[in-house]
């Protein structure tokens, strides 16, 4: 394990009803031997997937011949080709069929590594396929926010009523100039937003509420955007009927974690007159991902 070289790769599409059209992304997942599916993450309400990835890295690594981007490239594809963007509805934002990848470095990898990755991928994401690709973090030149990305893109406002984001993009034309691929999109595929940072955990809080206005102050006032917890973003997103979630990306969760922001959410929701149930991440932890890796096969050096 000490001279193992590894990355992780997070795959998110925007379909999670759909059983054969994620059988047939999953299908090609496993024809790369040296990657490793350790997580898959579906939300019904959401309507959306996530994937975690890992493989190992070469000493010298090359972007043209890596089995990480080979198989993320593979999913895309397969995922473009089964779903139709403009059918899918769900009560999570999302900018396209593929709505975000983003590569991690785990074990004995450098952000630099993980970012050729990601610009690789995006390149050919962008010319084979012929989807805008726009990137963030590390893979970008200037280091540019994901939530800068959407923000720009519009990803955080509902097209539809009821906080539900419905059919495809609102236009071909699109209102940001794409890192890679055409300046136009097709409203059937959307466009794919891929960058690399460091570890990033997601953690949801569940509130039971109907008011979608109070359970967005709590959000708020949680993030560091709105003066709460350092490092911690988040928005509110109905999931069902009767619940709202407080859905929060914890981009330091070495130093603010799941546990912070429950407490913090908890005593907002008493506030407002609310019950906040215990939250859950949507993913294992990195010291999980990777044991869940090496648990998995062969691992050999």
């Amino acid at each position: 394990m000490k001279n193992m070289i590894l990355a992780c790769c997070k795959l998110y599409i925007s379909e999670s009803r759909n059983k054969a059209a994620l059988e047939s992304i999953e299908r090609v997942a496993k024809l790369v031997h040296d990657t490793k599916v350790v997580n898959k993450f579906e939300d019904e309400a959401y309507n959306r997937v996530g994937y975690t990835l890992v493989s190992k890295l070469p000493p010298k690594l090359s972007s043209d011949l890596c089995a990480l981007k080979d198989t993320a490239f593979a999913m895309v594809s397969t995922a473009l080709k089964a779903i139709d963007f403009n059918m899918h509805s769900g009560s999570h934002p999302r900018l396209g069929v593929v709505d975000h990848i983003c590569f991690h470095p785990l074990a004995n990898t450098s952000s630099e590594q993980t970012a050729n990755i990601a610009r690789s991928l995006a390149k050919d994401v962008g010319t084979k396929l012929e989807v805008p690709t726009f990137l963030y973090g590390a893979a970008h030149e200037k280091g540019r926010t994901l939530d800068s990305v959407r923000r720009e893109l519009g990803y955080f406002r509902p097209n539809t009523n009821g906080n539900i984001w419905a059919g495809g993009l609102s236009s071909e034309t699109l209102p940001l100039h794409p890192d890679e691929g055409p300046n136009q999109a097709d409203l059937s595929k959307g466009v794919v937003v891929i960058g690399s940072t460091r570890w990033v955990d997601n953690y949801n809080v569940p509130i039971f509420s109907t008011n979608l206005s109070a359970v967005r102050r709590i959000a708020k006032l949680v993030s560091e955007r709105g003066g709460g917890l350092p490092s911690v973003q988040a928005m509110a997103l109905s999931h069902g009927e009767e619940v709202i979630e407080v859905a929060c990306n914890l981009l330091e969760p070495n130093k603010v974690g799941g546990d912070q922001v429950q407490i913090e959410v908890e005593r907002l929701a008493q506030e407002e007159g609310m019950v906040a149930r215990k939250g859950y991440f949507t993913d294992f932890s990195q010291e999980q991902i990777i044991n869940a890796f090496l648990d998995s096969g062969d691992t050999s050096d």
